[in-house]
């Protein structure tokens, strides 16, 4: 053993990181590779860090270990990956597989026993070479819809176990297993006037632009006529030949006269940069209707890494005489690719429709930070806490605070921070910050120093200072007191919390803590007998909820349960 773990880790620098071995990795699963989301693809707050493979609509498949290694991760939370495993090869490389309703066989017995240890749902256990090894096309965990999932599907990444990066799996053989003959398509083309000085077509605001397919298969949009300095933008959407969803787009280049002025490549990228995705998308037109927009140059440049510009960082400076054309290339992995040409000529015509008025006194500038003050509520604003300088609405009123609306993307943390000298003690202790979103209250983690209430948060928006005495509701499911359930492998109970939210759970059989699965999703909390705490006979059942600010509820009831079967 003690060679094997040897030549494992030296096999680690095996390969170089850019010679990609094809065919060392199998599919983990054993039907037909359909991708409900592919890598890089454009999602809220993030880039997609690999590929989601649908599952049948449907639970319970098997999922496969796609080479050789041993489990060096196991991750589970409510949100998410969910129920996710890390598998570390021995050719330098990670693979992770989320989502997952549970481990298999020994897995799924590990995993539960470290539960029952730390008495947690939510675990992260970093394993060591010789705890769980596995073998290529092992089974070693069943496809589920846990954590931060719309629906069943498995999430699979291929990782730089060195660095982490995340890396396209399409480089490891993938794209043979996934036929796409199909061209990106363009879904919108779109004009920014960049700065107060710049027109475009008469106007000061962003246009969508109308383009025409040539005989050639290409684009050619409206002529342009501008003043001063603008940028581009494009809605695209990809297809492949076994998915009837959309994908993202692979690869963006755009050329000015031919030569590259802004682009990406979806290959590889940390997670550290992911948060980028809000620089690169009209953000507030994502907000205001749900349309994401990739911006095709950076007012000021954001270090992400998979960008390539030019020295003007995508935008284009219209002059006097001066004729250009800019063109737009998009492909696909497989280099299925579609153009759009865009002819720009210079104009001094006066502008029609003029720009957005600014009403605002409080000028959020990025390279500097920013505190403002107002009543009995501060805000302050580190620098380089969002991208780009912008006028902030900001108004206090009934221990709420509107800064902004979330139309300007922060890359990190701000603080809010509310005083309050009129309620008592008592009710500071049950008192929290929270997000409100039109409908709801969004309890975020609240510090207090004295009568001085504080949040860090991303997301501009109405704050409210609010008291939450209401303790948590906790309903069985289907009633089981003074019932024999000898019929039954599992409890379920419904938990909710209208105001703070959910915080902590316990379950408790018979005086012995038991694990409760939380699919937040639902609000359910389950308990398996197959855990073994069940007793032959009467059972005594109490779970015990917490919201966020400390209130709880009990719930006790007993039932009879045999398990001779």
């Amino acid at each position: 053993m003690k060679n094997v773990i040897i030549l494992f880790f030296y096999s680690l620098t095996f390969y170089a990181q850019d010679n990609y071995p094809k065919d060392y990795f199998c599919s983990p699963l054993d039907i037909p590779l359909q991708l409900s989301g592919n890598f890089g693809e454009l999602r809220s707050n993030h880039f997609h860090a690999g590929f989601d493979f649908k599952t049948q609509q449907k639970e319970g498949l098997n999922v496969y270990a796609a080479a050789e290694g041993y489990i060096s991760r196991i991750k589970i939370t409510h949100g998410g990956y969910g129920k996710a495993i890390y598998i570390t090869h021995p050719n330098g490389y990670t693979t992770v597989y989320g989502h997952l309703q549970s481990g298999f066989g020994e897995i799924e017995k590990f995993i539960i026993n470290e539960q029952y240890k730390a008495k947690s749902y939510e675990i992260e256990l970093l394993l060591q070479p010789t705890d769980l090894l596995v073998k290529k096309g092992e089974i070693i965990a069943i496809s589920g819809n846990t954590g931060g999932s719309d629906g069943p599907h498995l999430h699979f990444e291929i990782r730089d176990t060195a660095s982490e990066k995340i890396i396209n799996p399409m480089y490891f053989g993938f794209d043979t297993e996934i036929k796409d003959t199909k061209k990106p398509f363009f879904m919108g083309l779109y004009v920014y006037p960049i700065d107060e000085n710049s027109i475009v077509n008469q106007s000061k605001r962003p246009l969508l632009l109308t383009y025409d397919q040539q005989i050639n298969g290409d684009y050619l949009a409206e002529k342009i006529a501008a003043n001063g300095k603008i940028g581009f933008g494009i809605v695209v959407n990809d297809y492949d030949d076994v998915s009837w969803n959309t994908n993202g787009a692979f690869k963006v280049e755009t050329f000015l006269n031919g030569n590259l002025s802004f682009g990406y490549t979806f290959d590889t990228f940390s997670f550290d940069e992911t948060r980028y995705i809000n620089a690169l998308i009209d953000y507030e037109r994502f907000k205001n209707e749900k349309q994401r927009i990739q911006k095709l140059f950076a007012v000021n440049l954001y270090p992400l890494s998979i960008l390539k510009t030019d020295v003007n960082s995508g935008i284009i400076d219209v002059t006097n005489n001066l004729t250009k054309l800019y063109k737009i290339e998009v492909s696909d992995f497989h280099g299925n690719k579609s153009r759009i040409c865009i002819p720009i000529s210079f104009s001094n015509t006066s502008s029609v429709v003029a720009e957005k008025p600014k009403t605002s006194k409080y000028h959020v500038k990025t390279k500097r930070d920013n505190i403002f003050s107002l009543e009995n509520v501060t805000v302050t604003i580190p620098t380089n806490t969002f991208y780009d300088d912008f006028y902030m609405d900001f108004e206090v009123q009934n221990n709420t605070v509107k800064v902004h609306r979330d139309f300007i993307p922060a890359h990190s943390s701000f603080q809010i921070a509310f005083e309050d000298s009129i309620s008592s003690e008592k009710d500071r202790e049950k008192m929290f910050i929270g997000l409100f979103d039109g409908k709801k209250i969004n309890h975020y983690t609240t510090k207090r120093y004295k009568n001085t209430f504080s949040i860090y948060t991303k997301t501009l928006g109405e704050y409210r200072l609010v008291k939450d005495t209401i303790s948590p509701e906790i309903i069985l499911a289907k009633n089981i007191a003074e019932k024999w359930i000898s019929d039954r492998k599992t409890i379920h109970l419904t938990i909710s919390d209208d105001l703070s939210g959910i915080k902590s759970y316990e379950g408790y059989l018979n005086g012995k803590w038991i694990l409760l699965e939380y699919e937040s999703k639902l609000k359910r909390l389950t308990h398996k007998f197959s855990d073994g705490i069940v007793a032959e006979g009467k059972n005594d059942l109490k779970v015990v909820v917490t919201d966020n600010v400390g209130n709880s509820t009990i719930f006790e009831t007993h039932f009879y349960r045999s398990q001779k079967q």
